[in-house]
């Protein structure tokens, strides 16, 4: 065997090496779509990072697991129809929650961007155009998907906007979420969700109702979108039902708060 093949082999080894020692130590974080294994009923699941790697980058997908608190958030590339009677059950629940807005969104429905605010929600950053986040390794282009989304929240409300940062997708690498965190931002993932988003497919309440309650836990963001017709038409029995279990609904800032 040559000698620059042995050095060739033993650098794949120590590399090999390397990354094994900080999969384990959980410092190397994996570039992935955020998934998610529920393992026991009613507990919380496990994700592609856990918590302690998250908060590195203040980054977090749950809450605390000794409390009966559940952080609500919806995602909402476009509006068709539903989100103003969501906004109607949360009022009548006195539930605050965080909507992860994209660009298309903000624009075509800035009343309903203002309500959302003015009802004492967050609107979160969900990026101007909604790309794999995960492919855009220059801080530049991962900033401006940002930025520009934050220069229209200030052109729509008035106001500046709040530092909650959601990956298109769930999709994410470390360096995205080093770079978020040296803008400023909190990134969310969440700890409960349900395929609810196929228009032309939507899951019947009873469904609904199946994969939430049953997973539902401690501390848990769970993941709704808007545009759902079945969330718009449950959402009232749903709050009315993890209320009755004791859970109460808190604000993605307090999700941050006690970190």
């Amino acid at each position: 065997m040559r000698k620059r093949d042995i050095w060739l082999i033993v650098a794949v080894l120590c590399a090999t090496l390397f990354l094994t020692i900080h999969a384990v130590t959980g410092s190397v974080l994996p570039t992935a779509s955020w998934g998610l294994s529920f393992q026991t009923q009613g507990q919380a699941p496990n994700g592609p990072a856990t918590s302690a790697q998250l908060a590195k980058y203040n980054a977090a997908y749950l809450g605390d697991i000794q409390e009966q608190v559940l952080y609500l958030t919806f995602d909402a590339g476009f509006e068709n129809g539903c989100t103003g009677k969501i906004l109607d059950v949360l009022k009548k629940h006195n539930v605050p929650a965080a909507f992860f807005l994209v660009g298309n969104y903000m624009e075509k429905n800035p009343d309903l961007v203002r309500r959302m605010v003015t009802d004492g929600h967050i609107v979160g950053n969900h990026t101007m155009h909604h790309p794999d986040m995960s492919k855009i390794s220059e801080k530049a282009a991962f900033q401006k998907e940002l930025q520009d989304l934050e220069a229209l929240y200030q052109s729509v409300t008035g106001q500046e906007m709040p530092k909650y940062y959601r990956p298109p997708q769930g999709t994410y690498s470390e360096e995205n979420l080093r770079m978020a965190q040296e803008l400023g931002y909190r990134t969310v993932f969440w700890s409960l969700a349900y395929v609810d988003w196929k228009q032309n497919d939507q899951p019947t309440a009873e469904y609904a109702f199946s994969k939430l309650l049953p997973r539902t836990h401690n501390g848990a963001v769970i993941l709704l979108h808007s545009t759902s017709q079945t969330n718009a038409e449950i959402l009232d029995q749903l709050l009315s039902r993890w209320e009755d279990q004791g859970y109460r609904f808190g604000s993605i800032e307090e999700l941050f708060a006690a970190r």
